[in-house]
């Protein structure tokens, strides 16, 4: 039986507030009563239908109020532990359904009864409890209390049970208490997630597993993997391991509903569903490559499913062993010497245990001072977001405590001396990835040798000194900096790239970049064109600029004339909205807007991965990588249906030595992470016909765009997903976020990656950009940079996607085309824009 239906059933007493037994008393004045002659007869009448009136009145108020007036009640449920350092564990325990298991847990009951007889408000309130499980040191007990508590009330005995510690001492210092009463110590208690023990649920499950030395348990959601696991079900599995040894879990699959709201997984350290100690919540859907390993502060946890009513996703599996306590990755610290090192949080790159205190002792050379570099730093967790005080896990160096997520490597502490402490803490809720940390001797006189030492003390190149670029992380390489005449002179002092000018950002930080790019006056909307018209007329229902951008955006689906602009519906009439397609809102009368919208998503859920600029694998499952047959990697592409791929037209064109325009030259991988790697969901697929834009020009790379149809038809994964093709009318705002991938090489004349590289780039005013590569941007070109050095496609990557992020989709916005080298600063790189050959890809592939 589960807990959530188990125990015995308590009934409120209901308070009294009145007194049924009503009396009425007798007049002080009988003459006041007496009949009276003539007119009187009316009065007395009047009187007697007043006192009908009043007397019915009152009856009405009393039954209303004892029988269908309701007393309002809101069921709380609180769970907690406690220590009970007056006996000893037995095996016997473990089992609930044994008589000693049922005589403690009775016992424990009871006193949790007399415990909360010491609060008024408690007492009053109290239904029931029940105990769900005992575990080693010497017993904890597990309990679940049941209250009844009247609606706004709430909050008054939250306050009270978050100190049921102090109610535990006053009933242990009750003189009248029984020689055998137990002691406890160490009690924890917190509110129960109200969704574990919803109304809804017409299933519990309960499951326990206990591990052992050199045994590989598993536990997996019901159904796993051959059917939807159960709707409108609560299930619990309870894990134990031997004393002195934690719980390892380590999950393989975990897939279910994309919402935490409907399906989710809550794992705690403890044996119940105590939220003070919860590890992690968890739903959607992960990478089977993505590491989702935890560890246990003792030797519990419980791991907790909850789900609606819809059939969903197979679920998830997990594998479960015992660690023994004080073996690799279940402790930290230490001493550490010499000239360099690296140190990290136990068990990265998985999740750090709850409950844990470590200290790292560095000392250098003599005359030397400690420099400490956080390559990766994830300390995040729920209430801690805005708290800079650190009061949850951190790390703490020289008094100053970090938390968070810091930016790779911009997290650095420097020493005064040749010695530096360390210490990591964690609490006993929510728990995180944790840290990688790099230690090194400098001199204190020139930390930055030949480099410029940052104000957060990180080193970088001299020639990256007032680039406009802020390498540093937290811009002091860019203050007090004299400007070159091809920079953007902030008005604030700040020196910023040129490409960057009028891209609707503002990266002076005083908005110097985005004056003067021929916009309208205040009060004046400015049309695509360009043309100025007032604000005033903006959705007045009239077309005032000349392309009718004024009409763009009027709310919801309203219909408006077609222009190039407009959305065009199957039924041929025309919405104002901009971008209105697969934003899972129906806005054309037919609802074409939604048609074949099952691109442009990753499978996985997104998270944040250790490790550099590596794409996540199956984070970009449409990007294609292009072989040569006996040769490799040539060119990306992107996959736009199971039979039909885009790429670059400068990768399809003949040379001296191959025939690239020919089908038979190339092998097209779909679901590719890294090369030369081929798992079982990587497809190989022969090319069919192979389609160059007839326009391309190989002197300017004008329309470079191509086409290739697949053999056969490829079957979608979780790897391999088509990106979204965008309307021709499609918006990509200058200055928007958007993504290249691909395996193209690192640095410009460099080797080629091995594995999926991604990176963010900024759409670009074409105007300034056309200035920058010196007039050579033609209308079907966009144009993107960096936010930061040093990224950009690279040779290899030609062909593949430019996907722009829309809501919870990817659009295809281009086509890697061209650059002047690769990553070179104010140059940007340049791309086809795919919204310019929208009918011609209909026109070749029905897509």
């Amino acid at each position: 039986m589960d807990y959530m239906n188990s125990g015995l059933k308590y009934t409120p007493k209901q308070d009294k507030d009145w007194d049924t037994a009503v009396q009425f008393l007798p007049a002080s004045d009988n003459k006041k009563l007496e009949k009276k002659k003539g007119p009187g007869k009316v009065g007395a009448v009047i009187g007697v239908v007043i006192f009908a009136a009043v007397v019915a009145l009152m009856t009405g108020l009393l039954v209303w109020h004892f029988h269908f007036r309701k007393d309002i009640r809101v069921k709380k449920m609180y769970s907690g532990s406690m220590r009970i350092t007056n006996q000893v564990f037995e095996d016997a325990y473990e089992n609930s359904n044994s008589s000693e298991f049922k005589a403690l847990a009775k016992q424990v009951a009871a006193q949790l009864k007399a415990v909360y007889s010491k609060s008024p408000q408690l007492a009053k309130y109290y239904v029931g409890s029940t105990i769900q499980a005992f575990s080693e040191g010497s017993v904890i007990a597990y309990y679940l209390s049941e209250f009844r508590v009247p609606a706004g009330q709430e909050a008054a005995v939250d306050k009270i049970m978050s100190s049921m510690d102090k109610l535990v001492d006053k009933e242990q210092r009750t003189l009248k208490r029984p020689g055998n009463a137990l002691v406890f110590a160490d009690v924890v208690s917190s509110a129960l997630d109200d969704r574990l023990f919803s109304r809804s649920f017409n299933k519990h499950l309960r499951f326990a597993e206990h591990t052992a030395t050199n045994k590989l348990g598993q536990i997996q959601s019901p159904g796993f993997p051959d059917s939807w696991y159960p709707p409108n079900a609560f299930m619990q599995w309870q894990l134990r391991a031997d004393p002195g040894h934690v719980i390892k879990l380590e999950f393989d699959t975990m897939h279910l509903e994309e919402n935490c709201k409907n399906d989710f997984v809550k794992i705690y350290d403890s044996l119940v569903a105590i939220e003070s100690r919860v590890m992690e919540e968890m739903c959607g859907y992960y990478s089977p490559s993505e590491p989702l390993a935890f560890l246990s502060s003792g030797n519990v946890m419980l791991v907790t499913m909850a789900t609606n009513d819809k059939n969903n996703f197979p679920g998830f599996r997990a594998q479960i062993s015992q660690v023994r306590r004080g073996s690799k990755g279940t402790t930290c610290g230490g001493r550490l010497t010499g000239d360099s090192g690296s140190f990290s949080s136990p068990h990265f790159p998985n999740y750090f245990p709850p409950k844990l205190t470590c200290q790292w002792s560095i000392q250098v050379p003599d005359g030397k001072a400690v420099k400490v570099t956080f390559k990766k730093f994830l300390l995040s967790e729920p209430g801690q977001e805005k708290n800079k005080d650190c009061r949850k896990d951190y790390v703490e160096i020289h008094g100053k405590k970090l938390c968070g997520e810091q930016p790779d490597g911009t997290a650095i502490e420097t020493s005064s001396s040749n010695k530096l402490d360390v210490t990591f803490f964690s609490d006993a809720s929510y728990v995180d990835r944790g840290f990688d940390a790099q230690f090194e001797a400098i001199d204190r006189k020139d930390p930055c040798p030949k480099q410029f030492e940052c104000k957060n003390q990180r080193c970088i190149k001299k020639e990256l000194r007032c680039d406009g670029w802020n390498d540093c992380g937290d811009m002091s390489d860019e203050l007090n900096c004299t400007c070159r005449a091809t920079d953007i002179h902030c008005k604030n002092g700040l020196c910023k790239p040129k490409f960057w000018e009028c891209d609707d950002v503002d990266d002076c930080g005083d908005r110097t970049d985005e004056m003067n790019c021929g916009g309208c006056p205040s009060g004046q909307f400015t049309c695509k064109n360009s043309k100025c018209v007032s604000e005033k007329k903006k959705c007045d229902g009239r077309v005032d600029c000349a392309d009718g951008s004024d009409e763009l955006d009027c709310g919801g689906g309203s219909s408006v004339s077609c222009t190039d602009l407009t959305f065009k519906c199957k039924n041929n009439k025309c919405i104002s909205k901009v971008n209105p397609e697969c934003d899972d809102v129906e806005d054309c009368e037919d609802g074409s807007d939604e048609d074949n919208c099952d691109c442009g998503r990753s499978k996985f859920k997104t998270s944040r991965i250790v490790g550099g600029q590596d794409a996540e694998e199956g984070g970009f499952p449409w990007q294609i990588s292009l072989h040569v047959k006996n040769f490799g990697h040539v060119c990306g592409a992107s996959l736009i249906s199971p039979s039909w791929v885009v790429t670059a037209a400068h990768c399809v064109q003949d040379d001296g030595r191959t025939r690239y325009s020919q089908p038979s030259t190339w092998e097209a991988y779909m679901g590719l992470h890294t090369q030369k790697k081929l798992p079982k969901h990587v497809v190989k697929k022969n090319v069919k016909q192979v389609i160059s834009h007839p326009n391309y020009n190989d002197y300017t790379f004008d329309n470079d765009i191509a086409l290739m149809e697949l053999e056969s038809p490829v079957t979608y994964s979780d790897y391999i997903q088509p990106i979204c093709l965008p309307a021709a009318q499609h918006d990509f705002p200058t200055g928007s976020t958007v993504w290249i991938t691909g395996w193209g090489a690192k640095r410009e004349g460099g080797f080629a990656a091995s594995v999926l590289q991604k990176a963010q780039v900024r759409t670009i005013n074409s105007a300034v950009c056309n200035k920058l590569m010196g007039g050579q941007i033609t209308s079907r070109m966009l144009c993107a940079g960096v936010l930061s050095g040093g990224v950009d496609a690279c040779q290899g990557d030609s062909g593949g996607p430019l996907s722009s992020p829309a809501r919870s989709r990817m659009f295809l916005a281009g086509v890697v085309s061209w650059g002047d080298g690769c990553a070179r600063r104010n140059k940007p790189g340049i791309y086809t824009t795919v919204t310019k050959f929208r009918a011609w890809i209909k026109q070749k592939t029905g897509v």
